[in-house]
């Protein structure tokens, strides 16, 4: 940090009083120990004695002593320094302190001033930075108290940690991290540890710098945020392990509740439209509706019209209001098996913005013209006022269309739902001449009583009217994408690129190795990947093709530049279908409102520069929610699990590593592992051409996708690990398969390191060895 001028005018020798020094302190931010002996021309023996009175006026909390002969008057901050921010007042601003807490054993954490944060400048496109984050800034003194301006968001919040409490015999607590992949232990530390009881559940921050080169590290203790017998625990641990925000800001809650429905105005009137929705029997919010007919447009035989309504968040939620900076924050809703935490509170999410059953409300709709091929001839998108006519869920709406209608959907049958699926029929023409990826990838659906418990988990079942929605919000979304386009406004698009070259390389030399041709020197192409699943569908090595083609494609995000959707097979898509779930759909309806000049609260020019930063941001956010909901959904099996330990169940290998295997439950969809220690008939070498583990003596091979039978070793509700004892045997050697090259030697469990099997003390099985091919070796 650059220096302040110091007074030159040299003072008469001698000490200055505390009065005196006090008083020459005040009218500077900071002045170490040779500024101040130069204000006074003292030197040698006085020089100390300045160190020693300056010290003493520290001590007894006078002025700030900062580093090591630095000091500065009591309250003041330095002209730039690194901050955290530390909350939000009721207006919606930030606010930051600077320094952070002492880790000596010794000092007390630093009591600076609060600053609050200055409005950030949209010159040059900065991020906002939320709760937890450390900024760089600079500090400015003001008549209204101090004010920070953003130089540069250093990191994005402090490290969590989630343990639960475990109290030693002589008293010492100790941290189990929910972590399976955390492998220190921790100690904790800090005021209320005497009020804690062993399975406690907390919430803590490690402490860096500690003085413990051995043993357990240093965590302070945060909060407690509940017990480990507690049935819902398991999203709790979620929530708090990966930071995310529940709850909504004081400001953000108050304009949710004053917002009110519009009037018709200049909406186009789409209340004679008979809408309906169609979602999960448990679904508290309604962001679509749909409505199809047959085309009478004597130049369109056989074509259809489809409609689709989507709630009008941008109505509510408009641009850098205290909703949109949360909603932004959030970046998306994230689903637990117990609850959800959204993204929009619930007055909006489940009130104004859901698309309730007779009731009016705003809604950017779309009017699809298809032909009888299926091909989207034209498209027109509207902003108007509509009036759902029925509220239906998956399966009522497809018992109906299957011959067993209720007293709901029997007075609609005829007029509503068979002219939808009749739509659905021409779209699935051009679905299937587009040809997107036919990949199967099954998904399970935890229930649970009404104090928590899990009580039975099943697959998700794929209906007719699930394929009906999905196809319809992916038209509507690729409309968006195309009007956003033609209008050249920038957009965030929501991208699935091509499978790297080295990806497909690996699928060529997996797919050789079952005497499969694929041609690396062609381009991957959606109908390429259907060929081979389609041909393999039947066949003894299905589920272990489709496991590994799905592993060669890349993971969809959010782009500001369109690279293309490789999955769907469409050349421009974006996310349009969700608003009140996903901040990118609410961006693009502010795109579509400036495009088609349907209202002042569109797509600012901020936000078009940052546009950016946001598609970053909320696809981290996406995946931050995807992995926590994950590990939530684990731990609730675990749960479900621990009581049947010892039972053998039937499942698939869905990963081979060098340290195990992955198995996958067929009824329940439990994810766990087999350790490669437990595998004692064989010393087993790790080929991941093939995607198995091959005996090294025997040849015989545990592959990727092969049907086994697993007993259950051992289930950890706290972190949601599974381990499994393998029943089964493995496949046997086959004599034209490539045998692997010997590699290193990797250590595993409690097998030799190096040496050959039943050379060394534990015998056969005890280790791995991790090989490649010479294809593939690098």
């Amino acid at each position: 940090m650059k220096k302040p001028k110091v007074e030159k005018t040299r003072l008469p020798a001698g000490l200055p009083d505390d009065e005196t020094l006090l008083k020459a302190l005040q009218s500077q931010r900071e002045l170490d120990l040779s500024d101040l002996a130069r204000m006074w021309g003292l030197k040698g023996e006085d020089r100390r004695l300045l160190r020693q009175r300056l010290k003493a006026l520290a001590e007894a909390g006078k002025l700030d002593k900062r580093g090591r002969k630095s000091f500065a008057p009591l309250m003041s901050l330095p002209e730039t320094g690194v901050a955290e921010v530390t909350e939000t007042d009721v207006d919606g601003e930030l606010w930051c302190q600077w320094g952070a807490p002492s880790t000596g054993r010794d000092r007390e954490p630093k009591k600076a001033p609060l600053a609050r944060l200055a409005p950030l400048k949209k010159s040059l496109a900065q991020t906002p930075p939320k709760i937890g984050d450390r900024i760089y800034v600079r500090f400015e003194s003001t008549s209204d108290g101090w004010v920070a301006h953003l130089i540069k968001i250093l990191d994005q919040g402090a490290p969590r940690l989630v343990g639960v409490v475990r109290k030693g015999k002589r008293g010492e607590i100790r941290l189990e991290s929910v972590n399976r992949k955390e492998k220190d232990s921790f100690a904790l530390t800090g005021p209320g540890l005497d009020a804690l009881s062993d399975g406690d559940v907390v919430l803590a921050s490690p402490v860096g710098g500690g003085t413990h080169r051995y043993g357990p590290k240093p965590a302070k203790l945060v909060e407690v945020v509940g017990r480990e017998d507690s049935p819902r625990i398991a999203s709790i641990m979620a929530i708090h392990s990966h930071g995310l925000q529940t709850g909504f800001q004081t400001s953000t809650e108050a304009e949710a509740k004053a917002a009110k429905a519009p009037a018709l105005g200049s909406r186009t009137d789409l209340r004679d439209l008979p809408f309906v929705t169609i979602d999960p029997v448990d679904a508290k919010d309604h962001d679509d509706a749909v409505y199809a007919h047959a085309d009478d447009a004597p130049d369109n035989p056989g074509g259809h019209v489809v409609w689709v309504a989507i709630a009008d968040v941008a109505h509510y939620v408009t641009s850098g209001s205290s909703l949109d900076r949360d909603a932004r924050d959030k970046g998306n809703s994230t689903y637990f098996p117990d609850r959800v935490e959204p993204m929009l509170p619930h007055v909006l999410s489940s009130g104004l913005c859901s698309l309730q059953e007779g009731e009016n409300r705003a809604t950017m709709a779309v009017r699809m013209v298809f032909d009888a091929h299926g091909i989207k001839k034209s498209h027109t998108f509207v902003r108007g006022l509509m009036r759902s006519a029925a509220k239906l869920s998956y399966e009522q709406a497809q018992s109906a269309i299957d011959g067993n209608p209720d007293d709901k959907t029997q007075p609609i049958l005829d007029s509503l739902l068979k002219p939808l699926w009749a739509a659905h029929a021409c779209l699935t023409r051009g679905r299937n001449a587009r040809q997107p990826l036919h990949i199967n990838s099954p998904e399970r659906r935890v229930h649970l009583d009404k104090d928590g418990n899990v009580t039975r988990i099943e697959p998700r079942i794929s209906l007719e009217a699930h394929q009906l929605i999905e196809e319809m919000m992916i038209q509507a979304n690729v409309s968006a994408a195309e009007t956003l386009e033609k209008h050249k406004t920038p957009l965030i698009y929501r991208v699935h690129e091509a499978p790297s070259l080295e990806k497909v390389q690996n699928l060529a030399d997996f797919l050789g190795t079952l005497g499969l041709p694929w041609n690396k020197g062609e381009p991957p192409r959606t109908e390429r990947f259907n060929a081979l699943l389609d041909a393999q569908k039947d066949g003894p090595n299905a589920e272990i093709i489709n496991e590994v083609v799905l592993r060669t494609q890349m993971q969809a995000h959010y782009s500001s530049e369109n690279y293309g959707h490789f999955g769907l097979n469409l050349d421009r898509y974006a996310h349009f279908t969700s608003p009140i779930r996903r901040y990118a759909d609410l961006v693009v309806h502010r795109a579509l409102i400036r495009a088609l000049k349907l209202g002042d609260d569109g797509l600012t020019d901020y936000e078009i520069k940052t546009l950016s930063d946001t598609a970053e941001h909320i696809t981290a956010t996406e995946r931050r929610s995807m992995q926590a909901e994950r590990e939530a959904i684990e731990r609730y099996i675990a749960a479900y699990l621990h009581d049947k330990v010892g039972a053998s169940f039937h499942g698939r290998i869905t990963g081979v590593t060098r340290f195990g295997l992955f198995v996958k439950l067929d009824d329940t969809g439990a994810d766990g592992i087999v350790p490669v220690s437990s595998l004692r008939d064989d010393y087993y070498i790790h080929d991941d051409v093939q995607h198995a583990l091959i005996g090294e003596r025997s040849g015989t091979r545990w592959r990727l996708g092969t049907k086994v039978e697993v007993e259950l070793a051992e289930a950890m509700p706290i972190t949601g690990g599974l381990v499994f004892k393998m029943l089964s045997i493995p496949e046997k050697a086959d004599p034209s398969a490539p045998r692997p090259r010997l590699g290193v030697r990797a250590r595993t469990g409690k097998g030799p390191e190096r040496g050959r099997p039943g050379k060394k003390p534990g015998g056969p099985g005890h280790g791995v060895k991790n090989v490649k091919s010479k294809k593939t070796r690098r």
